[in-house]
């Protein structure tokens, strides 16, 4: 399966994206309301319908950018957002984007990605974070799958993945998941 951008974008077109919720969800907002310093450069790579974007926007937070490798949600972003910045979003592939970054929010984008591509995800999230900069979001709590995206993944594979470029601040059960994903997340934060 290649998961391209044309792939991205027709899952948008035909509005086949299961894993939106909508709304900011709860651990990720939790972590953004006792955020403190307003001045945090902060990407959301994979930024899809932009909810936390949005959010974080509308709490203060002004150097935001979204990432997305479809216009398509780009664009449906900036219709509903006319006030946000269009040169913080930003179209691009993930694995070719170079700027750095003091926090990077996850949400539903390492899922969405191919299993092989995850040691990629690694080494490329780190070297966009600046010095101490942190990987913080969700990973989804169920076996990997052959069939998705989303891929699921365990906990011992998220250590062993992530403590070769980061020290394991947090790796643990969420307790405020959304109700479609009890029991079916963990909140990471990840420091470089």
């Amino acid at each position: 399966m290649n998961l391209n951008k044309a792939y991205w974008t027709k899952r948008y077109l035909s509005n086949d994206i299961p894993w939106d919720a909508g709304a900011v969800t709860t651990p990720i907002k939790e972590y953004i309301d006792q955020l403190t310093n307003k001045e945090l450069k902060i990407l959301i790579p994979g930024v899809g319908n932009g909810y936390e974007l949005r959010y974080l926007y509308e709490k203060g937070f002004k150097n935001v950018y979204g990432l997305d490798f479809s216009e398509t949600p780009i664009n449906s972003f900036s219709k509903a957002n006319p006030y946000f910045p269009k040169q913080q979003l930003l179209v691009d592939d993930f694995f070719e984007h170079s700027a750095t970054y003091d926090l990077i929010i996850e949400q539903t984008f390492f899922c969405a990605l191919q299993p092989e591509l995850r040691p990629l995800y690694v080494n490329k999230m780190h070297s966009l974070l600046k010095p101490n900069g942190k990987l913080v979001g969700v990973l989804f709590a169920f076996p990997l799958t052959e069939k998705g995206p989303p891929f699921g993944g365990s906990l011992e594979e998220y250590e062993q993945l992530f403590s070769t470029n980061f020290l394991i601040e947090t790796l643990q059960p969420c307790y405020n998941s959304i109700k479609p994903r009890q029991n079916n997340e963990y909140f990471i934060i990840l420091k470089k």
